[in-house]
Formats: C-alpha cells, structure tokens, sequence
C-alpha cells in the first residue's frame, strides 16, 4: 500500500510539472514534502532504492567517461579557487553571526560542492555529457567528490582504510568484465550484468570505507570503451530514472522546516546567483568563452545532496544545532527545482544575455579548445557529428577526392580522427556563435548527422539565416522530422534504415547467380 502512495504521488506531481513546463523532478521533491505534510514519513527502502538510483546513475556516466580528456587545466583552477573562496566566505559569516566555527566552517564547505545528480541528468538528457563542457562540469563534480569523501570521514571521525588503495585495482578487472560481456548475448543478461556491475563496484567502494558512488562511477569506466556498453547504457536508462524518483522524494519525506527554517533556507537560495557568478567569472579568468563559461556555470549552480549528509553528521557530533538539517534539506531542494527548468533552457537563456556576457571575455585568450574555428582550410564540404553516420559520408567524400572536414562536439572524438589522419575539428552545433562565425565561403554542402532532431532544425535554420547559399543534407526518422527539415531549408532528408535497405538491395542486385 505504502509502494503505491509515493509512486502514485511522485507520478501525479511529476505530471503536473511537467504540464507546467517544468521537469518532473520538480513535481518529485513537492511529492515529498506533501508526503511529509500529510503524515507520511520516509521508510527504509526509500533510501536504499535511492542510493541505487545513483549507483547505477555513476555507473552509466563512467561507461561514457573517457579519463584522458577528463582532467583539464581549468578543472584544477576554477574547482579549486571557487572552494577556497566559499568556505573562506562561509567561515567568515558564520564568524560574524557568533555561530559554532568548526560546524559552520564544514557547512560552508559542503555548500559549496554542486548537485552530481541533477547536473549529469541535465547534461546527459541534453546529450552534452560528451560536450567539451559537459566534460568540464563532470570533471569538477569528480573533484568536488574526492573532497567530499574527506569532508565527511573529518565529520565522521571515520578515516578510510589504507586498504581503500585496493580501488586501483579494478582496472585490472576489465579481461574479465570483456568476457562476461561478450558471453552476455541476450540483452535481458546485459542488463543484469549492468546493474551487477554498477552494484558490486559500490559494495567493493564501501567495504573499503570509500563511497558507493566512487566504485559505482571506477567500474563504469572500467567497463567503458567496448562496443557494447552504449547497448547497457541503454537499457539502464529508465531503471535508472525509475530509482531516481525515490532520490528526489526522500528529500521531502525526510524534514518540514519551520517559517523561521524556511526563511533561512530562502537566505540561503538568495545565495546562489553569487555561487553562479564566481563560477562564471573563473571559466572566464581560465580562457573559455563566454557561452561556455554560461552554460558550465549554470550546471553547477546548485546545493549538493551531499549537503545533506554532512549536515546530518555535524549535528549527530554537536558541531551545529539539529535546525540546521530541515534547513539545509529544502535548501538543497529548492535549489534543483530552480536549477532544473534553467538547464533544459540555458541555450535560449544565453541567446537573451549573450550581448552581455560576451563583454567579459577576454580580449587576449591563449588558444584554446573552446573557441571558433577562424578557417576550414580550402575544405568545400563539412561533416557536422562524426558518429558512424558522419563518419561514413566523410569516408565517401574523401574516396572520390573532395576537399571535406568533420566537426564534432565530442574532443575526445576529434582527437580519435585526427589521429587516424582525418581532418576534424571541435565544435558544438548548439552554440550559435559557431554559425555565425564559422568560415563557409568555399563551402559547396553541409552535411548534418546529429542524433537530436532539435539539433539538426536549429543547425539548418541558423545556416540559412546567415545566408548560406550551399547544399544541406541531413537525417531524419519519421516523415514529420523529414517535412520539418526541409520547411527550414534542407535540399534532402533521408532515412537511414531506408538508405540502408536501398544498398542491400543494390548490392544483391550486383551478386551473380552461381547457378546461372
């Protein structure tokens, strides 16, 4: 009975957020605190199914993760200064207001890390977690964590053991993680080896005194880079979705705040445009360019669910009053439901500030990944995704001579092309700065292969917005897709299973008969 309470609660919410525009998730932490109002309290397997939500969360991002292109320079810069500059504030205020230091100072600390929940779910149901800025959010949510595992074993009391060096070893395991993949045929026992996976590396992680999370994410990417995995990352998707609801729920369920809390915890939300802009000032100081900076900022905006946590552990050692939990608890929630509707629109939002922002880029940047391309050399026909579609019609134009280069949003992906001498380069086909200031006088045709629909009528239409007299040809999947993308200005539409079903039978056609 209790099962279908808060699963038909959070689907009712959910509904009626997402009616409203809103993501669902919004509806989910409102279903809990109507929970909580209504005499429901959270019950033991609500927790348990939300740290499993996030296990297999992690366990899908570190499938994706490719660590050569995790850690960059401005990761260390802009994590590492925004850190020190929160806790040196926080520790400041809680000094003025004659608060308990210690408790008040690992309070600001954990304040300062970002939702890894809500920003890998933004990111990943934008498709930009392959993104150079995608990356770049990933890799400071993994630094924001490590420190969060030292935070809380100060708070604890309770120091992983030396023997947490054993998490090097899962690595080593991948022979054998290949060959059970490889035995799993059937994609029912893909799945399960997925989330047998996801759930033994957060086990391995915690007998360790080490995060579930952690293990979880290592073995994800220890797991990644076999052709299979984008099949399990499939598959885990809407398991993962479904155990997330009762992340978000028990939010709610856990505390109600007072008037006096809640005012409190609204100080505390009136604090995050601050938290926005120090991120965004710092991508800014590191060379990246102002939409980057915008949109990265924007993902990171946000209180951590690891918050919670610390705060629970500083109350239980006396080092804050037990207030602090409830306040920080719809602080923490307050926090997503804002972030959430301004990530699914942070590109529109920067299109409306983009004549602001673009005021603070530096003049002078070194070179840098992230930045327009000044000249696509003498190329006269442009590959827009590089995935195996891209990669194909890259292919076909190169074998008959034409001068063609690939662009793509995925670094990783460019410098794969490029070392197998493929002329690639970086660029995000949302940023409407790289229409308008990509090169394209000798270009004769655009071609378009990027996965979302919405991507390929923006790229059309800001192609023929800025006068490009070229060909554009593109993909789509239904005949709705294909009468949309020509409206906007694409010369041909084709489907890709048609076109496949076309060359079969093309190349039967030229099979000879052995018995004629």
């Amino acid at each position: 009975m209790i099962e279908l309470v808060w699963i038909g609660s959070a689907y009712l919410m959910g509904l009626i957020a997402s009616r409203l525009l809103f993501p669902p998730l919004v509806g989910y932490l409102i279903a809990g605190y109507a929970l909580h109002a209504s005499g429901f309290t959270t019950f033991t397997a609500i927790p348990h199914i939300a740290d499993i939500g996030i296990e297999l969360l992690l366990f899908t991002v570190g499938l994706k993760i490719k660590p050569r292109s995790l850690i960059r320079s401005e990761v260390l810069s802009v994590g590492g200064w925004h850190l020190l500059i929160v806790t040196a504030v926080s520790a400041l205020m809680f000094f003025w207001l004659g608060k308990q230091i210690t408790g008040g100072l690992v309070l600001g600390v954990s304040l300062a890390f970002s939702s890894t929940v809500l920003a890998i779910k933004v990111l990943e149901d934008n498709g930009e977690l392959s993104s150079f800025h995608g990356r770049d959010v990933l890799s400071i949510l993994i630094l924001q964590d490590m420190i969060a595992i030292a935070l809380l074993a100060f708070t604890d009391d309770h120091q992983p053991t030396p023997w947490a060096l054993e998490l090097l070893l899962i690595p080593f395991l991948r022979p054998v993680a290949y060959r059970l993949l490889e035995a799993s045929r059937n994609a029912e026992l893909r799945l399960l080896l997925g989330v047998t996976m996801a759930l033994a590396g957060g086990v391995f992680a915690e007998h360790l005194d080490i995060s579930a999370d952690i293990g979880a994410l290592l073995t994800g990417i220890m797991l990644g880079g076999h052709s299979k995995t984008e099949d399990i990352a499939h598959k885990l998707w809407g398991l993962k979705e479904l155990f997330l609801v009762a992340f978000f729920l028990q939010i709610g369920l856990n505390n109600l705040p007072t008037q006096q809390q809640a005012l409190t915890a609204l100080a505390l939300l009136a604090w995050l445009p601050l938290q926005g802009g120090l991120f965004f000032f710092l991508f800014i100081v590191a060379g990246l360019r102002a939409r980057t900076a915008f949109v990265s900022s924007l993902a990171l905006t946000t209180y951590s669910e690891f918050a919670l946590i610390t705060t629970e552990s500083v109350v239980n050692s006396s080092l804050l009053g037990p207030e602090w939990q409830p306040i920080i608890s719809l602080a923490v929630a307050g926090s997503l439901a804002i972030a959430a509707p301004l990530n699914r629109y942070s590109h529109i939002l920067f299109a409306w500030l983009e004549p602001v922002l673009t005021r603070f880029e530096r003049k002078k940047r070194q070179p840098h990944l992230d930045r327009i391309p000044e000249s696509l050399g003498a190329a006269e026909w442009l590959v827009v995704g590089m995935g195996r579609t891209g990669v194909s019609a890259y292919a076909a134009l190169h074998a008959q001579e034409k001068r063609v280069v690939g662009l793509d949003a995925d670094p990783t992906v460019v410098e794969i092309h490029l070392a197998q001498n493929r002329r690639v380069i970086y660029g995000d086909s949302e940023d409407t700065e790289l229409w308008s200031g990509l090169p394209l006088d000798k270009v004769k045709g655009v071609i378009l292969t990027l996965p979302q629909f919405s991507l390929r009528c923006s790229a059309v239409t800001q192609l023929r917005q800025r006068g490009f007299r070229g060909k554009i040809g593109t993909i789509g999947y239904y005949d709705d897709e294909q009468e949309e993308l020509m409206r906007l200005g694409a010369d041909f539409v084709i489907h890709p299973l048609i076109e496949a079903g076309n060359q079969m039978a093309r190349q039967m056609l030229k099979i000879k008969n052995p018995d004629a």
